[in-house]
């Protein structure tokens, strides 16, 4: 739900915050740890542009491999995490072990989650893609069998199920992108939680800064071309030429791409209609 603001104040007038029924605990101490040292530097020089330390937060461990097979777990409480989108839930298993996931939309604290063979599919369990039924809606995607959760972890995001050919699950991105995977990996039921995000708005420039977002400026508003290739005269007369970053690379629309060798698991690509 998103919880808008009187505009009593400059900060207020456009703010848009996501509001979430969360739990007040503090985070499980065994599950956390510190994150320390500034961000987009290197012995003090700044190596990536627009990122800084922003307000000091915990790293909360999540569990992307769902590796204890067939052990009932109970949701013990759903809470905030200032390093994502969505909201993660802590899980108290049977053996006493305790582990965060991501939750899905639907999930609520009293719960009891399973991962491994499952026949209930409803929202945070997690089981192999051969088992899941065609036309599901999954996140936490596995790319490879074993390695964990790579795939479909922002805010409200969620993939399709499409097929099964022979040792391969066709699945559809939420980039729009058909791709196939291998019917070992694992896969979460269910859409994450927090799906307003995207609508929600900071409201002033010292919340971005809480985050960790520094200023960017754009190419064609400096005034030095040793700067940037966009800059100087560039500014009234258009950029005259193709887009370049900082360092003159081509931007906007040029492939990147260097796992070439991955493409024959591309069944549709993301920018072709």
């Amino acid at each position: 739900m998103l919880k808008t603001y009187k505009p009593r104040t400059n900060g207020t007038r456009n703010k848009r915050s996501l509001i979430s029924d969360v739990s007040k605990d503090r985070p499980e101490k065994s599950l956390v740890k510190p994150l320390i040292g500034p961000r987009g530097r290197s012995n003090g020089r700044i190596s990536v542009r627009h990122q800084s330390r922003g307000a000091r937060k915990f790293y909360r461990i999540i569990d992307f491999k769902r590796d204890k097979l067939n052990i009932p777990a109970k949701v013990a409480s759903i809470e905030y995490d200032p390093n994502r989108g969505p909201l993660i839930a802590l899980l108290n298993y049977v053996d006493g072990e305790k582990r965060y996931i991501l939750a899905p939309e639907g999930v609520k604290v009293g719960m009891i989650l399973v991962s491994g063979d499952i026949t209930d599919f409803t929202p945070g369990n997690a089981t192999l893609l051969k088992n899941i039924p065609v036309g599901s809606m999954i996140h936490n995607v596995e790319l490879n069998p074993g390695q964990g959760a790579s795939m479909v972890r922002g805010a409200g995001n969620y993939a399709i199920l499409q097929a099964k050919e022979g040792s391969f699950a066709q699945i559809k991105l939420p980039s729009g992108e058909f791709k196939k995977v291998s019917l070992e990996c694992f896969a979460t039921i269910g859409v994450l939680s927090n799906q307003e995000l995207r609508n929600a708005r900071l409201g002033k420039a010292g919340v971005a800064r809480h985050k960790g977002r520094r200023p960017s400026v754009r190419g064609v508003a400096m005034a030095n071309p040793s700067d940037h290739p966009h800059a100087g005269s560039y500014r009234d007369n258009g950029i005259g030429m193709s887009p370049k970053s900082p360092w003159g690379w081509k931007t906007r629309g040029v492939k990147t791409r260097s796992r070439r060798h991955t493409n024959k698991f591309i069944v549709k690509d993301r920018r072709k209609k």
